[in-house]
């Protein structure tokens, strides 16, 4: 059975090519498509596809609201962000609001086909620029949230509700840098124990630039060495941390404080 998929975007130019592109790809299957939020959300309903390749800036209602309702909806239904936008404002809404991938429209298309099929199955996808602007809010709010700790103010002050509000979002952030499934207990300590000392010294200088957002064709030009030659480092490291994606390694890197 193909991978089912919806298109959502108001640009007839960006559907028609998409639709397209994704015709030519053996194992998907383009069902609809929806010029807005309103009709998005009709048609994810009457076609129930497995995943919903969503613009953010829509009239009538918006990618985030659209995904929002969405996931409500129809819980079993994947969405990926694609979009031109990769500042705060927009990444972090939109993964509180459910979405299972975040894209930014200058993908490759091949890179585009490989990252429907790593949500259909379960993954998480995030452009690198997304990433970066995830780990930032992420160390932010790790600051935040022991500095109202720090302050010792009493159950129910507003100093502990805004604590509160900074844990919610730390674990909404969290389960989408892990995919959505908590890793295995072997895995999670596995990568806690190993620290950044298992690395060498290339791997971390790899970690490093990762956590900064950048993608393995950038790393290669900054460190002057082969895009093949990053993703052999990336897996490496990977592997040495017990994790499953680039995505969890920069979290995990930064959320330990590590100094790469």
């Amino acid at each position: 059975m193909p991978i089912t998929i919806l298109l959502a975007d108001d640009h007839v130019m960006v559907r028609r090519g998409l639709h397209v592109f994704l015709s030519t790809q053996q194992d998907m299957k383009v069902v609809g498509e929806a010029s807005n939020g309103q009709e998005a959300l009709e048609r994810a309903q009457e076609l129930e596809p497995d995943v919903v390749l969503m613009d953010l800036h829509m009239p009538v209602m918006d990618g985030i609201e659209t995904s929002r309702h969405l996931r409500r909806l129809l819980p079993g239904t994947r969405i990926i962000v694609l979009t031109s936008f990769s500042d705060q404002d927009h990444v972090v809404p939109a993964v509180r609001a459910g979405v299972k991938g975040y894209l930014l429209k200058d993908i490759e298309p091949e890179d585009l086909a490989m990252a429907i099929r790593n949500v259909y199955s379960g993954q998480v996808e995030l452009h690198p620029a997304a990433a970066g602007q995830l780990m930032h809010v992420m160390a932010s709010m790790d600051l935040q949230s022991d500095s109202v700790q720090a302050e010792q103010q009493e159950a129910g002050s507003p100093f502990f509700q805004r604590l509160n509000e900074t844990k919610s979002v730390q674990q909404e952030l969290h389960m989408f840098g892990t995919g959505l499934t908590s890793p295995s207990i072997e895995s999670s300590a596995r990568s806690s124990a190993a620290g950044v000392n298992v690395l060498t010294r290339r791997e971390r200088e790899v970690l490093g630039l990762i956590t900064q957002g950048l993608s393995n064709k950038e790393i290669a030009v900054r460190l002057v060495i082969t895009e093949k030659t990053v993703k052999t480092h990336v897996s490496h490291l990977l592997d040495k941390l017990g994790l499953a994606d680039r995505t969890q390694a920069a979290l995990h890197a930064v959320r330990n404080g590590w100094e790469l």
